[in-house]
C-alpha cells in the first residue's frame, strides 16, 4: 500500500518547481492531485503529462473568488480534499530605503494572505466533511532571520511560521494538522530572478550569488525540489498525526533550531 492511497491533495503553485515536484511525488504515493496555478496553460500541460489522477485548476491566490472557485472545482473533480500544500509564493529584494508599498503589498498579498485564505477555504471544507486533514505551508530559512536586502520576503516567511503555529492550534480540534516546511536555498528556474536581484544590488556578475550560496550550504550544495518531497509526504501521512503547528527545516544544515 502506498502512503497516500485514497487521498486527494490540492497544491498551489504546482505548475513548476517545488510545487510540481510535490505533485509528482504525491501521485507516485497514490494520491489524486489538483495542480493549482495562475499559469493554467502550463498546469494543464503538466497535468496531461502526469495522467488521469492529476487535474489542473486555475487559482490566483490574491483573489478570494479565484481561491473559492478552485476549491469548488477540485471538489467537483475529486469529491474531497484531504491535503493542502500552500506553495504559491514570490521573492522580492531591495534595500530598506527603496522598498515600496506596492511591492510590500504584492509580496504579502501572495505569500501571506494567499496562504491564509487558501488555508481557510480548504479548512472549512475539511471541518464540514468531518474527516480531518493535513495542511502544509511553505516557509523558508528566510523566515528564521533577517537579511539586509530581503526585508519584505523575510518578513513574509516569518509570518508563515507564525501563521502555521496559530492555525495549527486553532484547527487541531477538528483533527486538521497544520505544519510547515522551511527550505533553504533551492535550485530551479526561480533562481534566475533571485540571482538578478543580487546582481543588481550587490554588483555581482550573473551566477555569482547562486554559486556563493550553494558553497555556503553545510551539505555542500544547493537544495533540489526533490530534497523536500520526503518531508511533504511524511507530513501528509498518518505518521504525522501527532505533529501540530511545527515548522521543519529541510535546508542542508543552514539553520538549526
Amino acid at each position: 500500500m502506498k502512503r497516500l492511497d485514497g487521498k486527494t491533495a490540492l497544491i498551489t503553485g504546482a505548475a513548476r518547481g517545488i510545487g510540481l515536484a510535490f505533485a509528482e511525488t504525491y501521485l507516485r504515493e497514490g494520491a489524486q492531485v489538483a495542480l493549482a496555478d495562475i499559469d493554467i496553460d502550463r498546469a494543464r500541460r503538466e497535468a496531461a503529462r502526469l495522467g488521469a489522477q492529476a487535474f489542473a485548476v486555475e487559482m490566483d491566490v490574491t483573489s478570494q473568488d479565484s481561491i473559492e472557485a478552485a476549491v469548488e472545482a477540485t471538489l467537483a473533480q475529486f469529491g474531497q480534499i484531504d491535503i493542502l500544500i500552500n506553495n504559491a509564493a514570490i521573492f522580492t529584494a531591495a534595500p530598506i530605503e527603496e522598498i515600496t508599498r506596492a511591492e510590500f503589498a504584492r509580496c504579502f498579498g501572495i505569500n501571506v494572505a494567499g496562504t491564509l485564505f487558501t488555508l481557510q477555504a480548504v479548512a472549512r471544507h475539511m471541518i464540514a466533511r468531518g474527516s480531518g486533514g493535513k495542511i502544509i505551508n511553505m516557509a523558508s530559512q528566510a523566515g528564521r532571520r533577517g537579511e539586509a536586502l530581503v526585508a519584505v520576503y523575510c518578513a513574509s516567511k516569518a509570518a508563515i511560521i507564525s501563521l502555521t503555529q496559530s492555525a495549527g492550534l486553532g484547527l487541531i480540534k477538528h483533527r486538521i494538522n497544520v505544519n510547515a516546511i522551511s527550505p533553504g536555498v533551492v535550485d530551479g528556474e526561480h533562481w534566475d530572478g533571485v540571482d538578478a536581484f543580487f546582481a543588481k544590488y550587490e554588483g555581482k556578475p550573473p551566477g555569482q550569488k547562486k554559486r556563493e550560496v550553494g558553497e555556503g550550504v553545510p551539505f555542500g550544495r544547493m537544495g533540489a525540489a526533490e530534497d523536500l518531497t520526503g518531508m511533504a509526504v511524511f507530513l501528509a501521512s498518518p505518521e504525522a498525526d501527532y505533529i501540530v503547528a511545527q515548522t521543519y527545516n529541510v535546508d542542508g544544515g543552514q539553520w538549526m533550531s
